[in-house]
């Protein structure tokens, strides 16, 4: 009875939605039940190895392929254990951390998983550490051991952000007898502990998860219970938001996550679409990355102060985002604790933009117009903001900007190379802690691979790592973003919200994503 008195009135609002938009809905039947669940997204895995890559799409199936030895629930920032029976540090300095294991955790493949997985996972990570893998986020981790069911963590320094990032794809446990020590696997098998099997894969087309019997723990079917996920999801990857919403109005996808088109966001009727849409208030956030290495015009740091000057986020929010996404002034997003307008405050002034850079410039001995590439990932909408940008840029007359497009796979190799002397760059948080949003994006061995390096901001980012309490932070974090100001090696452009659709009769969309990178499939059912 209970499970019925919390499905009818959401059956009820799916049943209006779709009669105004003149769907016929049924209950559905147990056959209904077995068929997967498709879901739709323009994300694209980079490996299927976590040691391999740091990117959104392959983190959205490490959540649900592999375990962590925690895991965040939604919308929250304290991790909770998942293949952990229990975590904790060891010392006041927060510099020793262990966990014991779950009695009896095994592989999907029926091996055991024991503490000497999670240490063979961690040293590989680190030992391979690829330019496009996250080996970045635990620079601070100097050791770790096994034994019996407890793995200890050494940490160079004190990081209160530890247990957030061992909750993370990074953190990922893999099967120490399927994946080589000193290098990436390769092929389309993934061997891991999660709430899913990998039953097929097609990369850049289709994966299809079913539901681990042997997983054992924090993830809730949809009714919040602690257990195995009841059917089979899949997934299908297109090239482009607009390919996208072509499938979701088809019915190809039942779920459409990540990205949508904006126009299709900012105008939707669910009177007229169909389904429903929601709506979470994510920490996505947009930012124009200048590579710093000697050659580049972008490594005068005039320039990329000229620059943000010149770049006007009003027009690229409206004209090109549809206002679906909001103008971005720091690093770190509206509604996390250090948020601010640091260039805002320091670039924006009520006179003429243009006449400012031009004296910044000239000041500086630097010849106008300054001639340089601007690399983006293939896609409509990331071509529109790219051109929006060199209008800006050009119609000053200081800049000439020759923009660069290549799919995911080739753009991220291109700019970790130098291809390019600017770049647009998303990045969605892996913990909501502003940490999140500087220790990767400008700390030492970030994955923008600008070059960028700075012993004052680092110094400031291990600051904030020493507090547990991390409302004592806030302070040290604007100090952060001000420099970062002055430096300008990434400027923030945006941050949007995180939306997705769902057609009638398929519930757990709402809880789909919270805005990190982590995809809870095992949410999605049918009705």
């Amino acid at each position: 009875m209970r499970s019925l008195r919390i499905w009818i009135p959401l059956l009820c609002i799916v049943v209006a939605l779709a009669a105004g938009a003149g769907f016929r809905v049924q209950l559905s039947a147990d056959g209904d039940q077995e068929r997967p669940i498709h879901v739709g997204t323009t994300d694209v895995v980079g490996s299927l190895d976590p040691a391999g890559s740091y990117d959104t799409g392959s983190w959205a199936l490490y959540s649900n392929l592999y375990q962590s030895l925690l895991t965040l629930p939604p919308g929250s920032a304290a991790p909770v254990p998942d293949a952990a029976e229990s975590c904790r540090f060891l010392d006041p300095s927060l510099t020793t951390y262990a966990c014991t294991l779950r009695e009896g955790l095994t592989f999907a493949n029926g091996h055991p998983l024991t503490a000497q997985d999670v240490r063979y996972s961690f040293e590989r990570t680190l030992g391979i550490a690829t330019d496009l893998g996250p080996a970045s986020l635990f620079s601070s981790l100097s050791s770790v051991s096994a034994q019996g069911r407890t793995v200890t963590f050494g940490l160079h320094d004190r990081d209160a952000t530890f247990p957030m990032k061992l909750a993370t794809g990074a953190g990922a446990i893999v099967d120490r007898s399927r994946y080589p020590g000193k290098k990436l696997r390769s092929g389309a098998a993934v061997d891991g502990s999660g709430p899913y099997t990998l039953a097929a894969y097609t990369p850049g087309l289709r994966a299809v998860l079913k539901p681990n019997p042997r997983y054992r723990g924090a993830v809730g079917v949809p009714r919040g219970t602690v257990g195995v996920p009841r059917g089979t999801v899949e997934v299908r990857y297109f090239q482009d938001s607009e390919q996208l919403a072509t499938a979701w109005r088809r019915g190809d996808v039942e779920v459409a996550h990540r990205q949508l088109p904006s126009h299709l966001t900012a105008g939707y009727d669910p009177g007229k679409e169909g389904g429903r849409m929601t709506e979470a208030a994510g920490a996505e956030i947009r930012t124009m990355v200048f590579d710093l290495r000697p050659g580049s015009p972008m490594a005068r740091r005039e320039v990329r102060q000229a620059i943000a000057v010149l770049v006007d986020r009003g027009p690229i929010a409206a004209r090109v985002h549809h206002s679906t996404v909001e103008p971005l002034y720091s690093l770190i997003p509206q509604g996390l604790s250090g948020h601010t307008t640091s260039f805002f405050d320091r670039y924006f002034r009520d006179d003429d933009t243009r006449a400012r850079a031009r004296a910044m410039l000239r000041d500086a001995g630097i010849r106008t117009p300054v001639t340089f590439t601007y690399g983006h990932r293939k896609g409509a909408a990331y071509a529109a903001e790219a051109a929006e940008v060199r209008r800006q840029l050009e119609a000053t007359g200081l800049f000439r900007v020759r923009t660069v497009s290549a799919e995911w796979k080739e753009f991220q190799k291109g700019y970790a190379a130098g291809a390019y002397d600017a770049y647009g760059l998303s990045w969605v948080p892996d913990f909501p802690d502003p940490d999140n949003f500087t220790t990767p994006l400008v700390g030492r061995a970030n994955v923008m691979h600008n070059t960028y390096a700075s012993p004052r901001i680092d110094r400031l980012i291990s600051h904030t790592q020493r507090h547990g309490d991390r409302r004592k932070t806030a302070g040290t974090f604007r100090d952060i973003q001000n420099e970062i100001a002055v430096d300008v090696p990434v400027l923030p452009l945006w941050q949007r919200k995180d939306y997705v659709l769902a057609w009638p009769g398929v519930a757990g969309s709402e809880h789909l994503s919270d805005g990190t990178g982590v995809w809870r499939l095992w949410r999605l059912s049918r009705m």
